[in-house]
Parts: structure tokens; sequence; C-alpha cells
């Protein structure tokens, strides 16, 4: 069957963003044609993939999805310097992790649903750094609402373990859809003693099914493997949706590469040009766009499709498009503990204290969020009992003892936007003669300084709490891989890439939803701000072709 080559909307990339919008689409009678850069795999393929890896590989969450010769991501665990996807440079590394598969990068994320509270969307207003966004958190709660029951995103009932805290501001307007899962014995020990401390570690909103089937998923089942991949499908990924949309009748291209769009005399895209595996290119038209392909996939491809109309690539006349990457950037500790804890019963992240990202304090500094990281630790603990010589039983026995006497704790830090951390073309080539990206990072001293004065004594008064008898601290700020900024969002044309429904201040029929139109980071995992902002795009595009 030859492909389709258009609709009333283009959609560039198969992820939480694009599925979403899709289906908002197709629910309201538009037609809908997605490109994916990728394959479309099953479950049990990536499932296969993991188990036959070797150990040294299987810590690396991307592992078990080789990359496509047509379409590279990054592979930490395997690339070197030479043949790197991510051309890095700067003082921190934006090493990202994600994946060019039907579905995107929720096969491999841990689910975590945690909200932006209001003041994380006016960090400019209170505290004189940042941006403000261009919408409030009142008119963001809906769609959190929205996507909190598309996803199925599971947590607590009670107000005092809710987040963000409810108060006049950040009122919700219904409970979650099920209530959250169970701590394991590690977390459990771990909310004990933090409380000695004065702190709370409140359940994680999470996109999984707590103890009921939600969706056509069944419940999860606490087997700790949601990174790199669930194997049951108990957590939300995007590709669980993508047979869904094509029932009702989105036409979804795998293995298209889109490289440019083209522009008409008005200024308005019309055509998005992509390769296939073959590198035989293929053109499609449309009356809406949307780059959904996320926050370094979708500024290059607008960088690509520069023209004379738009000498420096697409919806960028205000010189923003590639600025202003941001991240989670983060510290880890590694305790050795005197009693065991026992991490990785249940999901990998199931818990956090996230009270420690607000404050006054970030006129002068960042915010932290603090998490026991819940992975079961035998494979990470498996070489060091190697590296002491010892076989058999005595083998077994300290494997056994690490993996439950070790533990992680990891701070992870919000960002500030600056338009220095910028992404561009690389010189360097992939597979089908596109450049590369190139990423030039550095957290900046507001989150630096966080570190110093704040995160790592807070951190320190937790580890010597919970009894620890060795601390290692990660030497530098390691990436969340939470891709964000890019096409940032703002109210002004002349600082801002889209406006508040996240379309293209240039391109009245392009649109650019996720995490690059973040206008902020607060602490926790941006997917459900990511999916809420797709919501909205979303409404403005049934409103916008139904002629509102």
């Amino acid at each position: 069957m030859s492909n389709p080559t258009s609709a009333d909307v283009v959609i560039v990339g198969t992820g939480v963003v694009g599925v979403s919008i899709a289906e908002t689409l197709l629910d309201a009678g538009l037609s809908v044609l997605m490109l994916e850069a990728g394959p479309r795999v099953s479950r049990a393929e990536v499932v296969e993939n993991f188990r036959n890896l070797p150990l040294a590989l299987k810590g690396d969450p991307s592992s078990c999805y080789p990359p496509a010769a047509w379409a590279p991501h990054p592979m930490a665990s395997i690339e070197t310097k030479e043949d790197a996807y991510l051309q890095l440079s700067g003082p921190d590394r934006y090493a990202q992790s994600y994946i060019r598969y039907a579905g995107g990068s929720t096969w491999h994320w841990a689910g975590t649903c945690w909200r932006l509270t209001p003041e994380d969307m006016r960090l400019k207003t209170l505290y004189g750094v940042g941006r403000d966004w261009a919408i409030d958190y009142q008119t963001l709660e809906p769609y959190y609402t929205r996507t909190e029951y598309a996803l199925g995103i599971c947590g607590p009932s009670e107000p005092a373990e809710q987040w963000p805290p409810l108060s006049e501001g950040a009122a919700r307007s219904k409970p979650y859809p099920m209530p959250p899962l169970p701590f394991g014995p590690g977390e459990q020990r771990f909310t004990d003693v933090v409380k000695t401390l004065g702190y709370s570690n409140i359940p994680t909103a999470q996109a999984r099914n707590s103890g009921t089937s939600y969706d056509d998923r069944p419940a999860c089942c606490a087997n700790n493997n949601c990174v790199p991949v669930c194997p049951v499908g108990a957590k939300y990924d995007a590709a669980t949706a993508l047979s869904r949309i094509e029932a009702k009748g989105a036409k979804i291209t795998a293995n298209a590469v889109a490289y440019r769009l083209e522009t008409d005399g008005a200024n308005r895209v019309i055509a998005v040009n992509y390769f296939d595996q073959n590198k035989a290119s293929h053109r499609v038209t449309g009356k809406l766009f949307v780059l959904a392909c996320n926050g370094i996939e979708t500024p290059k491809l607008l960088l690509m499709s520069a023209n004379a109309r738009n000498p420096n690539g697409l919806a960028n006349s205000s010189d923003q498009v590639g600025r202003n990457m941001m991240d989670h950037p983060q510290l880890t500790m590694t305790l050795t503990l005197a009693e065991p804890y026992w991490a990785g019963v249940g999901p990998v992240v199931n818990s956090g204290i996230m009270e420690t990202s607000q404050g006054a304090f970030r006129s002068e500094h960042a915010g932290a969020y603090f998490r026991f990281n819940n992975f079961a630790r035998n494979r990470f603990v498996t070489f060091g009992a190697l590296k002491k010589g010892l076989v058999g039983k005595a083998l077994d026995a300290e494997i056994r003892r690490m993996t439950a006497c070790t533990a992680d704790v990891v701070l992870a830090h919000e960002v500030l936007p600056d338009p220095n951390n910028r992404l561009t073309l690389s010189d360097k080539k992939d597979w089908l003669g596109l450049p590369k990206p190139a990423i030039h990072y550095d957290v900046g001293d507001y989150t630096r300084k966080s570190a110093e004065v704040y995160s790592v004594p807070i951190g320190k008064r937790i580890a010597q709490a919970m009894g620890a008898t060795d601390i290692k601290l990660s030497p530098q700020f390691n990436q969340s891989k939470h891709i964000m900024g890019g096409t940032i969002m703002g109210l002004d044309h002349k600082d801002s890439v889209v406006d508040a429904d996240c379309r293209a201040y240039d391109h009245d029929n392009l649109f650019l939803p996720g995490g690059g139109a973040m206008a902020s980071t607060a602490c926790g995992n941006s997917t459900i701000t990511m999916v809420s902002l797709a919501f909205k795009a979303a409404d403005a595009m049934v409103r916008q072709m139904k002629g509102a």
C-alpha cells in the first residue's frame, strides 16, 4: 500500500505529545497523518532485546532500542566520541538519551508526573529570575486533569500528600483516576527518616495502573523494570496508543525522517519532506503542521528548513530557535548504610520530597527535589563485588549485602532559561547526510549555588539520618533526560518562538508543542506539562480548522 501524502494535519513525531494531539484531532473529525523517523516495534521485541543484553549494557536505558541507521539517537553505552550523535560542548554536557522509535521516549520513561506549581510559572514576577509563562496555572489546570485521565495517572487523594500543595491558586478540578502505589520497604524507611528532619516524602503521581486495569492496560505487578521497558504495559507509553488512534483513522508512516519544511509566499507551511530508509525523498502536504519530535529534533528540523524568506530557519525571526535548552541537572549520593533498606520493590520512582523545590530562596539559587531511587540494586553492585575477587557463595553473599545496604538518593535541580545554552547544526553528518545536533550547555551559577549552599547540605543531613557510613557524591551534574527549551513560549514574538497555544509566531499553521515550549523547569519530570500543552494546542488547532 502506498504511503498517504496529505491530511488536514501532519504531525511529525509519534511520542506522547504527537499521539495526544492526534487523538484529539481525530475525535474532532479531522484527518491526521503522522511521520515517525524510526521503526515501529513490538513490546515483545524490546523485552527480548533487554533480556539478551550483557549485564554491562543493561544500565543504559537506550540499549534495548538499537537505533536505525537512518534515525540515530544517543547511545551512551556504546558510542564513541567520533561517532556520537549529539555534538556536545560547554562547561556541562547536555548528554541526553531519547528514542527515535514509534512511541518515542515514553518507552523507557519512569512514568513520573509532577505538576508545576503556580509559583513555578511566575519566576520573574516572584523572584526576579528566569521568565514568566505566557499562561498561568489556572489556565493549565484543566489540561493537567485531562492528561491525568488520558494517560492513566495514579496519585494520592490525601491533600497533604498531593503536589502542588492545595491552595486557592492550585485547587484541583478532579481527583486522580487511581490511588497511589504502596511504598516499598526502602522508601518507607526513607520516609520515616526524613520525617525526623521535618521533610515529607510523598507518593509520586505516575502514569501507571495501581491495583486495577485502566485504558486496556493491566495493573502494575511491581517488577521494578519500568526503565528501560515495562514488560506488561502497566505503565503508559505512547506505543500503547498507536493502534487505538489508527482505529480512529490516523495514518502512521514509520521510518520517515523529516528533513525540510516548505513555506509559501504567505510564509505558511505547506509541506514536509522526508527520507525513507532507502534514502528516497517523499513529500506530504496538509493544512496544519505539528512538530512533536522532542526539544532536540524539533529545533534541528526548524533550523534545517531555512529558506530565502527564513534564512535563520523556520519560526526563528526572534533568533530563539535552539536556545534556552534546559533539563533537571542532578547529583547522586551513593550511600553505604549500616542497616538494610532494600530498594527495588515497586516502581523505580515512587516517591519524593518536593517541598524543597519552593521558597523565597529562589531569588538567589535553584530549588531541588530529593528522591530515594527505588531501583533494584543488584545489577549496580555486582561489579563492585566482582572487583573484590569473590567467587561462589561468598560472591552471592556480598551481592546480597550490598544490594540491601546501599542506596542512591538523587538531588534534582531546576535550571533557568539561558539563550547561550544553544542547539545549532553541526558540520558532522549522519547516515542520511543530515547535520547532527550540536549543543553548548552550562547549568549556570543559579544551579551551582544551590548545590553549594542548599541541596548538598540537605542531602548530607539526610544521609547521616539514614545511617550512612560512606557517601559518594557524583563529581558533576548529570542530566535527567528531561529535554526542555529550544522553542520557548512567551507573550512577545521578539524573544519567543511560540505563543500561549504553542503556535509559531512566524507561521500561523505551525504548532510546536511539548517540552520545547516550557518557560521554566521546576524540579520534577516534565512529561505531564508537555502533554497538557499538547492538549491546549490541539484544542486551538480544532478551533482554527473549524474557523472559530
